[in-house]
């Protein structure tokens, strides 16, 4: 197979053909051994070294053990190519149900004004932070039931991968603060939103985690900004122990004590109030 773009040519033996061409038509550009021995019938060591031939001539990049990255061709004579690191993410959880969340939730629904440089995923399985190709990918665990409140983000037309909905990014940053950067940028992305926030839904979503931490700081932050109605604040105040949580939990444990929310106030109400004015 001789493919040539801009007078840049890249020849191919036969079976390295097929699977680059077979990738190419399962939309497959960041892809696993595991798809090169399905696609050729190949043992994986045999398949192995079909990737380090498709290396050798340009079309593929290696990731990680066992992850490669096709280069598309319209790059010319480059070497190197880097997929989106979303997709790359998704194909470090495999079949297990997971989803993007946590800071890298946060910037991609604008709930963030500087850029995050850690891809968070979330994912049933347990996975070991790892960085690859310059991106430093954070796996959260969550168990089954805690999937939930998912929308698609379109990596382009035709690959997407699952995101926490607004609302859950929200909870997200409420339960593990330190993810998004601390309470407080977890109390800005709240204001910032606020007209698009469904508060109906974030309750549900809190009571429906049974996390007391979350309950405590949502029911608080509401009743700081005034986001809530007071049925929905009884919801909340409902579900309280008589247990006291920090604000923040990355912080000491100092500061008062607020009973209606059995909360430790270790970030003051004026640093909070001061996120609605920049």
């Amino acid at each position: 197979m001789n493919i040539q773009y801009n007078n840049v040519s890249k020849t191919l033996g036969p079976r390295a053909a097929q699977v680059f061409t077979e990738l190419n038509q399962r939309r497959r550009a960041v892809f696993t051994l595991s798809d090169v021995t399905d696609i050729t019938g190949l043992s994986r060591v045999a398949a192995s070294n079909l990737i380090a031939q498709l290396h050798r001539h340009g079309v593929v990049t290696r990731l990680k053990p066992g992850l490669y990255n096709l280069v598309p061709f319209e790059l010319g004579w480059s070497r190197e190519h880097i997929e989106s690191p979303y997709l790359i993410a998704r194909e470090m959880a495999g079949s297990a149900p997971h989803f993007l969340s946590h800071g890298t939730a946060f910037e991609l629904h604008r709930l963030v004004t500087q850029p995050n440089f850690t891809i968070y995923l979330s994912c049933t399985h347990r996975l070991r932070a790892q960085n690859i190709a310059g991106y430093d990918f954070h796996f959260v665990h969550v168990k089954p039931e805690h999937v939930f409140g998912l929308t698609k983000h379109w990596v382009d037309k035709e690959r997407f991968v699952m995101i926490t909905d607004l609302e859950h990014t929200i909870i997200d940053a409420l339960k593990q603060p330190a993810y998004v950067g601390g309470i407080t940028e977890a109390a800005k992305g709240m204001w910032m939103r606020r007209e698009q926030l469904n508060v109906e839904q974030l309750v549900s979503y809190a009571l429906r985690l049974r996390n007391g931490a979350v309950i405590r700081r949502l029911g608080y932050l509401l009743e700081l900004y005034g986001l809530a109605e007071a049925p929905q604040l009884a919801r909340l105040s409902s579900q309280l122990t008589m247990t006291n949580q920090r604000l923040d939990p990355t912080l000491p444990a100092e500061g008062k004590i607020l009973t209606r929310w059995r909360v430790q106030l270790n970030v003051t109400p004026e640093e909070l109030q001061a996120v609605r004015y920049g």
